[in-house]
């Protein structure tokens, strides 16, 4: 799971650099079995076989940034990828809310919360409240500082084009994702409103992109963002799979529509990529939860 990238390498942060990008692409390309990720759902659904050191590449959010760095490394190595794309966002309507957050936070005039030790737990606060709430308390923040959110996103949050996304999607490479039309977190929603974010994401990527759209992302995908109710709106809107961001491996026993991944930014070291890939990390804390239950 990305979001981020970067042509430059530096400190590490939220956002990957090219290098490094390369060296992990690089890496996947020699050791693992790199599918889209349809492919897997479709085998996990229909009960098909697949290779064990299988792996799927997933970007969410729809960032140029994708376009500009990351889609010439998977054309350079011949892997494909999918790109879950917010479709509001796409369509230039507004920007993703969690990037206004951090866009404030890389102000001189940024308080103490919007630290980076800190965002994490800003953002959890954030995502209990209903989108206008939530869009209430960035604009309060933004007050506090004595500025004003752009209302169009600076050029490092910018937006695919949506020529930029039926490039990629045209190159047999990327397949396009929904990623519901706002970015909310759906608990925070009623159901008919999850469901419009569910279903209408799907129907403007598909007008845009003259294509069927299969796979599904969950906004922040953590097992209190969503509910059984949204996995089910997820399968009415005609989706085949989605993805989450609760950590772990595949297994031929996962739900095509909860499918965990691990998640990758500028903050990953290879040693640490290399280990969550190959399954160590997963393992070994698979092994430290049986010997804490057995503790107990």
């Amino acid at each position: 799971m990305y979001h981020d990238f970067s042509a430059f390498d530096s400190s590490p942060s939220r956002v990957i650099g090219k290098s490094a990008l390369h060296q992990q692409f690089s890496y996947l390309k020699r050791h693992f079995h790199v599918v889209p990720l349809s492919e897997l759902t479709e085998k996990l659904r229909t009960g098909g076989r697949f290779h064990t050191a299988t792996v799927a590449i997933t970007v969410d959010d729809g960032r140029r940034n994708f376009y500009d760095v990351a889609f010439p490394v998977l054309q350079e190595l011949e892997i494909p990828a999918t790109l879950f794309a917010v479709s509001s966002f796409v369509n230039g309507e507004d920007w993703i809310w969690t990037d206004k957050v951090l866009w404030l936070s890389c102000q001189p005039s940024a308080p103490q919360e919007l630290a980076e030790p800190l965002l994490d737990g800003f953002f959890a606060r954030l995502n209990v409240l209903r989108p206008e709430e939530r869009d209430q308390s960035i604009a309060n923040i933004a007050a506090r500082m004595g500025t004003k959110v752009p209302p169009q996103p600076p050029e490092e949050y910018a937006a695919c084009s949506w020529t930029e996304i039926r490039t990629m999607a045209d190159s047999g490479l990327v397949e396009i994702g929904a990623h519901t039309v706002s970015h909310p977190i759906l608990t925070t929603l009623t159901h008919e409103e999850s469901w419009r974010e569910i279903w209408f994401s799907k129907t403007q990527l598909e007008l845009g992109l003259g294509r069927s759209v299969k796979l599904f992302c969950f906004p922040n995908g953590k097992v209190p963002d969503y509910g059984s109710i949204h996995l089910a709106q997820v399968r009415e809107a005609g989706y085949e799979g989605a993805v989450t961001a609760c950590s772990g491996m595949v297994t031929t026993s996962s739900n095509p529509y909860q499918l965990p991944r691990m998640g990758i930014s500028g903050f990953t070291d290879f040693l640490s990529f290399s280990k969550s890939v190959s399954g160590v990390e997963y393992y070994q804390e698979s092994f430290q939860k049986v010997g804490r239950a057995r503790s107990d």
